[in-house]
């Protein structure tokens, strides 16, 4: 059993930051790559950036320069500071981690999300 649990959502004004976190507990042998997405109302859910466990990270055009991506694998915890947030940033953001289990299963795991509200 594999839980992925996403925090730090919340209301903020725009040109604000927030810190979301994601944190993986349960029967995890490894993770690879971990990425953020987001789905706006009304909108498909989108890749935000992700990170390679080594470290390479890759974002989404709309937020670079913005956000960033961090992980501690030791804590098997993924990061993502938004900085200078903007109303088209509203969204509910997911943590999404490509895991292998201690029963060496691979799949994608899915947090429940975390609401980001932009707005004056």
């Amino acid at each position: 059993q594999v839980q992925v649990v996403e925090s730090g959502g919340d209301s903020v004004q725009p040109g604000g930051s927030l810190r979301l976190s994601c944190a993986a507990s349960g029967n995890i042998y490894r993770i690879y790559d971990m990425g953020w997405y987001r789905q706006a109302p009304g909108k498909q859910r989108e890749l935000v950036g992700s990170i390679t466990s080594g470290g390479n990270t890759e974002y989404v055009d709309s937020v670079k320069g913005r956000f960033t991506i961090s992980r501690d694998n030791a804590k098997k915890m993924v990061y993502l500071q938004m900085n200078s947030l903007e109303p088209d940033d509203t969204a509910v953001y997911y943590c999404n981690l490509e895991i292998v289990t201690t029963t060496f299963r691979r799949y994608d795991a899915w947090g429940q999300g975390t609401q980001v509200t932009v707005s004056s």
